[in-house]
């Protein structure tokens, strides 16, 4: 009984392997989610989050403590009229505990955070470029299984009709009406279809398990590949997410601008100190004192030799360049656009022809199956005419594939 169960069990995994079934959209889904570049993301976006956090600190009180014990060759010495003033110590000891508190900086702190929130979406936009360039990978080895898969269908018709025509041709021999040895001729084009599947097979495994290792997903031999169905639009508007990191890399320089802008305004702070040392503030007490001292003070820097416009000024060629960037993009973008509708159509025009010499070959081995049923030629003479009409329906099967990768490239090179 448990024997039994087993074999159930087997068979139904079995089923369900032969059952399963991928199209190419879950491919470029499976990609973006599982191809070990997209971790990236939430690391930018960790690794953004914990700078942003220091920045924000800024705005904190800034505490600092320090302790210092000196020794003086010669200190204040006062006149004889005051002679009763007890000398300074030439040792002097002090601790001090200060707070710093930024008042007002003129917005740095904020067009900080905005850099780092644009670098942040920079950053992410490359990852998803870079995922995206991966798309034309997963378009060559889907394509290529699909190829796989139709000619494995087509060796599987020739396969079937070269079987019922060794049993006419074993027939006719029994009844001496074909030559003896036309049943041999038959059985090696049969030996040498087998070799073929498992030529097939062999590649088809090969470009699976390469697809499945890109994508992150289990995939057998089994796995059922959907043809897709697809078309070029006729609009040549161009989305790729390229353009959209052109767009977010000058706003980044922007975010730049304005910080540089910001760091030109007067910072106010607030400040305070208290220590215990001897002398104290009260140069006079020579005794360990507590002592403290509050305030205000302004840093404003006037003038710095014109580095601040000379930064803005980098920044802006910073812009020219990326507005460059983004021309030749489109520039290239267009002339690959081209090149693939160039490509669609000479294909289209290949399939119209191979429709044409398909039906004559199929009506040239409808002769042919007549003349070796009545003898008049060989079984050599018909498996030239059964190979020539295979090879050509195995070209519009190329062309046919051949067609849906150029469509598909098609739409990846304009962001479909």
């Amino acid at each position: 009984m448990k024997q039994l169960l087993l074999v159930f069990v087997i068979l139904y995994a079995l089923s369900s392997q032969a059952q399963q079934s991928i199209t190419l959209e879950e491919c470029y889904q499976l990609v973006t989610e599982n191809y070990p570049l997209a971790k990236q993301s939430k690391l930018l976006e960790a690794q953004n989050k914990l700078e942003a956090e220091v920045i924000a600190t800024s705005k904190l009180p800034q505490l600092s403590l320090d302790a210092q014990a000196t020794y003086q060759s010669d200190v204040i010495q006062f006149p004889l009229a005051m002679s009763g003033i007890e000398p300074l110590n030439k040792d002097q000891y002090r601790a001090t505990v200060s707070v710093n508190q930024l008042i007002y900086n003129g917005g740095a702190t904020e067009a900080s955070l905005n850099l780092k929130s644009a670098q942040l979406k920079t950053e992410q936009k490359q990852v998803e470029v870079s995922l995206y360039q991966l798309k034309q990978q997963i378009n060559q080895l889907y394509f290529s299984v699909l190829l796989a898969q139709e000619s494995q269908l087509l060796l599987k018709a020739k396969k079937a009709q070269l079987e019922a025509k060794l049993k006419e041709v074993q027939s006719g021999i029994k009844y001496g009406i074909i030559l003896p040895t036309s049943d041999k001729i038959l059985e090696a084009e049969l030996l040498k279809v087998s070799q073929q599947f498992n030529e097939l097979k062999s590649n088809k495994v090969t470009l699976i398990e390469t697809l499945s290792s890109l994508i992150s997903q289990p995939l057998q031999v089994f796995t059922t590949f959907q043809k897709p169905l697809l078309e070029t639009p006729l609009q040549t508007e161009i989305v790729r997410p390229e353009l959209e990191l052109f767009q977010l890399k000058k706003e980044e320089v922007e975010n730049s601008e304005t910080l540089l802008s910001k760091q030109k305004a007067p910072k106010l702070l607030g400040f305070a100190t208290g220590g215990y040392g001897n002398p104290g503030l009260n140069m006079l007490d020579n005794s360990f004192q507590t002592f403290y001292t509050v305030g205000v003070k302004v840093n404003w820097i006037i003038f710095d030799w014109n580095a601040n416009k000379k930064q803005r000024e980098s920044l802006a060629i910073n812009k020219d360049f990326i507005e460059n960037e983004t021309e030749i993009f489109k520039l290239n973008t267009n002339i690959a656009l081209n090149q693939q509708q160039k490509e669609i159509d000479k294909v289209e025009f290949f399939i119209t022809s191979d429709l044409e010499i398909i039906n004559l070959r199929k009506d040239v081995l409808k002769s042919a199956e007549s003349q070796l049923k009545n003898g008049v030629i060989t079984s050599s003479a018909y498996i030239t005419e059964l190979t020539n009409l295979y090879e050509d329906e195995n070209t519009m099967v190329k062309h046919h594939i051949q067609l849906q990768l150029a469509k598909a490239n098609y739409n990846v090179i304009k962001g479909q």
